[in-house]
């Protein structure tokens, strides 16, 4: 080789469907990185990852695979490339194709290394889309080193890095879309940790950045070598990042590289939920969002995740009070609004709950008033808001969080309402941290405005509702910090009744929370998207059937 090899990391924002978005976004870097010898892309950079069943469609597969050849050309001049991309096979009878990683220089592919393990659990269906490979792609002569190509999941088992180090790869470089949640970094340092022992080389980590639906994607691209020097470059941030690599006696060295550090908690979730927010409303073509604001920390973290998001010219929020509302939520909401800088305006909806109400007097009767008043109150908020978004071109956002989500804590065609739900998958308790998080620290690349965005008011008050008089959440549920526990019993970590009862819990809470969980399927497969932060989310990674007569037994 060289004396010398620069090897770029490309943390790019790529587009599903974007072909030739994409493409621009590969030409851009190269152009960024012209003295680079080698840019490495995330895995699927032209389809964007995940493609799901777009990539059974022969002509977009084609399209995918012709954008390769297109790009290898650029190629005769410049850095060399390694690019992910769905991977058409006419000799296969299957009419899923491959998903590939291709290393294209001089002008021409040089290789597609296929990916191997296709994951098939949480929140992946590859093997409903993709073939999965046979046999691994030898090593490829680069500039004098030798390259084992690893797919994302080729690297979390040891098969794949074994069988390139026995071919005599000197660097493996495993592209990865690899979706955030808040314990993926250990669990790639991890698995990444053990490639390197097991087969003595060097490892580049390569990550995607940016919102697709309920996942995020952090970026998070890392060198790992065998005295254990990590390199990383940052989180949540397009970028690129080069590398720089001698040849040693022992083998090849990255002797300069980034050096980000890596924040934790409350410090990884809100970036994520502000990425993820920011890349559902612009890649759906809008720029403009509406929320509900009621006073209560939720609707008030909405608002500032979606400032941080798209900026306060860009957010809209609107307070509809009640007869119930009180004068400290009022107070708290506009408070709110002002502290963040966005349009605030104030729609009252007594009238309408006056006139709905009156209308079906003549059906209800003399039948007592009960949860159906409270839940006409929400769905004519419900639809004010929907109003206002269709009158001024902006999305809606709800607001509701995991716990409630959990146990069927909303309005169906009400406070369900909405394109998107940053907090969709945020337990209520850390509803609560991330919203004292971010009145102490502003998160990179935000819009938002710094220091206490949410009224401390806001944070400390008993939550509730307000549809009807001196109504609290905990007239309903059990307190946030005893469901939450059980919650996530039950839902990340599928425990049984006895370990859930063993944490301190009552059988009978542990028991009507299950129950409640099973029983609003039906409202969360009618719920929004949100970003998923958790371990496992509503929706991709946890598939419950809508009727579903099983319940755990408590012995």
């Amino acid at each position: 080789m060289t004396d010398r090899l620069c090897i770029v990391l490309a943390q790019l924002n790529p587009s599903v469907g974007g072909i030739d978005e994409n493409m621009e976004r590969i030409r851009a870097a190269r152009a960024e990185a012209a003295d680079a010898d080698l840019i490495v892309f995330p895995e699927l950079v032209i389809s964007g990852y995940p493609p799901e069943d777009m990539v059974l469609r022969p002509s977009y597969a084609a399209a995918c695979r012709a954008a390769v050849s297109e790009l290898a050309k650029e190629t005769a001049s410049g850095p060399a490339i390694i690019i992910g991309s769905p991977w058409p096979d006419a000799q296969s009878h299957d009419k899923r194709p491959f998903n590939a990683t291709v290393l294209c220089a001089d002008g021409k592919i040089i290789a597609a290394a296929r990916k191997r393990e296709l994951p098939n659990y949480g929140v992946f269906d590859e093997p409903r889309t993709f073939q999965s490979a046979e046999s691994v792609t030898p090593p490829i002569d680069f500039k004098g080193v030798k390259i084992g190509l690893m797919t994302c999941e080729d690297m979390w088992y040891p098969d794949t890095a074994d069988e390139l180090k026995e071919q005599g790869a000197e660097l493996l470089i495993a592209p990865h879309g690899s979706p955030f949640r808040r314990t993926c970094h250990g669990e790639r340092l991890f698995q990444a940790e053990a490639r390197v022992r097991e087969t003595g080389l060097p490892l580049i980590f390569v990550n995607q950045v940016g919102g697709q639906d309920e996942l995020v994607f952090d970026g998070g691209a890392f060198v790992m070598q065998t005295d254990e020097t990590t390199r990383c470059a940052p989180l949540f941030e397009e970028g690129l990042y080069p590398t720089l690599w001698e040849k040693e006696v022992g083998g090849l060295v990255c002797i300069d590289g980034p050096s980000a550090e890596w924040p934790e908690e409350e410090a990884l979730t809100y970036p994520a939920l502000v990425l993820g927010t920011r890349d559902y409303i612009r890649k759906s073509g809008f720029e403009r969002v509406v929320i509900g604001l009621s006073g209560g920390i939720d609707s008030a973290l909405v608002a500032a995740i979606a400032t941080d998001a798209l900026g306060p010219e860009n957010v809209r929020c609107v307070m509809m009070p009640s007869r119930y509302t009180s004068d400290h939520s009022l107070e708290d909401a506009k408070a709110c609004a002002e502290a963040l800088g966005v349009r605030y305006n104030i729609v009252p909806i007594e009238e309408a709950v006056t006139a709905l109400t009156s209308m079906l007097d003549p059906l209800f009767g003399d039948l007592p008033p009960d949860e159906t008043e409270e839940n006409l109150q929400s769905r004519i908020r419900g639809t004010t808001l929907m109003a206002i978004t269709n009158k001024f071109g902006s999305l809606m956002l709800s607001t509701g969080n995991k716990s409630e989500m959990a146990v069927g804590y909303a309005t169906l065609y009400g406070d369900m309402n909405g394109a998107y739900n940053p907090i969709k998958d945020v337990y209520k308790t850390k509803v609560f941290s991330l919203a004292r998080w971010r009145n102490e620290n502003l998160v990179a690349q935000g819009l938002g405005p710094a220091g206490m965005v949410i009224p401390e008011r806001i944070i400390t008050k008993p939550p509730s509702a307000e549809l009807r008089e001196d109504q609290k959440d905990e007239d309903s549920l059990p307190p946030y910090e005893v469901l939450d526990d059980i919650l996530h019993g039950l839902i990340e970590e599928e425990l049984s009744f006895p370990q859930i009862i063993s944490r301190g819990h009552d059988a009978a809470t542990v028991q009507r929370v299950q129950g409640l969980l099973y029983r609003a399927e039906f409202k969360r497969r009618q719920a929004p998207p949100g970003p998923k932060v958790t371990s496992k989310n509503f929706g991709r990674d946890r598939r419950y059937p809508i009727l579903n007569r099983w319940r755990d037994p408590i012995e």
